[in-house]
């Protein structure tokens, strides 16, 4: 069993308030879960106004199957989202 995950800091600009900031949050969260079927949810940072860590996780039987399902579901934050990318980390674990 491989276990997949991302993990992705950004800067959400524009921000007036926190009720915003988990909207935006809430919106990313939700494409990734139903295009992509990960697990994933706000991991850190949850006081910041401007900046959210967001991870997610896919249990495959392939490394590689898991690695580019995250890079799509990435590639889809960048392009379909008002944030900006900080920081992206990919790993895989074999259990």
């Amino acid at each position: 069993m491989i276990v997949s995950m991302i993990q992705i800091i950004f800067e959400i600009p524009d921000i007036a308030n926190i009720k915003e900031k988990r909207r935006v949050i809430k919106s990313v969260l939700e494409k990734m879960k139903k295009r992509y079927n990960l697990s994933a949810a706000e991991v850190d940072l949850n006081d910041s106004l401007s900046f959210a860590q967001i991870g997610g996780a896919i249990v495959s039987n392939s490394k590689t199957f898991g690695e580019t399902v995250l890079r799509k579901a990435f590639d889809m934050i960048e392009k379909e989202t008002h944030v900006r990318i900080q920081d992206m980390k990919i790993h895989s674990e074999e259990f």
